[in-house]
């Protein structure tokens, strides 16, 4: 059995990376309330497992999950470190997450795994310089799962979806959107749930706060990043993030490693 790195439990300050297709945190965790994400994710106990409930069922212990877009859950990692790799759409599937999980069962529509693709990423979480690994790490990873998604997402649909995270800032209406793909309003909204699992205002609001992420992670204020990403202020930022999150922003974007 892997034993916990002599300094790994608090060593090591947390993890963020975002780019186009994915985002992966990788650091300690406490508590985050019951929350969906807008796109696909990954969890992953670096050490040892963790708590999750799924859609207000019972508690569980497991080392690996995949929970789809939409799917509400809750963590209770205990101050441990844990790796959080976030899919999007445009990228591929939850389906395509699958295979990162070992020993998988179903529970409530997530997939609950007492094993893994872990040593990755714990290895980026342990090496002072992972932060700057976290490209070629992602790569890796999504070249062994993403050959087992089932099928692309809809052309219009991934064009809306790169749209809307090159203008995050923007806002766009749903109307606007549609036009430049070529669908009514409704017809789109519709089809982008569908493809996408989540309503269309919905993932436009993740969308800002990925573009807020990344703005802190490069060294912006909370507030200068709310702001270049489109929320009316700080608190606004705050407000999403958490209920996004599940918990506030502050425990794992007040000081992050990033790549040199």
């Amino acid at each position: 059995m892997y034993e916990r790195a002599a300094t790994a439990s608090g060593a090591f300050l947390p993890i963020w990376h975002l780019d186009r297709g994915r985002g992966l945190f990788v650091g300690p965790l406490t508590y985050n309330a019951p929350h969906a994400h807008s796109v696909p994710v990954y969890l992953a106990g670096l050490y040892e497992a963790f708590g999750l409930r799924v859609a207000g069922g019972a508690w569980i212990r497991c080392r690996t999950a995949v929970v789809p877009a939409g799917v509400s859950y809750e963590l209770d990692v205990g101050g441990s470190p844990i790796a959080v790799l976030y899919l999007e759409p445009n990228e591929a599937g939850a389906h395509a997450l699958a295979p990162l999980v070992r020993g998988a069962c179903d529970e409530r529509g997530a997939l609950i795994g007492d094993d893994g693709e872990i040593a990755l990423l714990r290895d980026l979480y342990e090496t002072s310089s992972g932060a700057g690994a976290v490209g070629d790490a992602l790569d890796s990873l999504i070249a062994f799962s993403k050959p087992r998604a089932k099928r692309p997402l809809d052309g219009r649909v991934a064009r809306a979806v790169v749209l809307l995270s090159e203008r995050a800032q923007d806002a766009m209406p749903a109307a606007d959107v549609a036009r430049s793909v070529g669908l009514s309003s409704s017809r789109f909204q519709h089809l982008f749930a569908e493809e996408v699992g989540v309503p269309f205002r919905r993932f436009r609001v993740w969308q800002r706060l990925r573009a807020a992420i990344g703005e802190i992670v490069a060294g912006s204020t909370f507030t200068e990043a709310a702001h270049a990403a489109g929320f009316a202020d700080q608190a606004h930022f705050a407000r999403q993030f958490r209920l996004t999150f599940g918990a506030p922003a502050s425990p794992s974007l007040r000081k992050v490693r990033r790549a040199s």
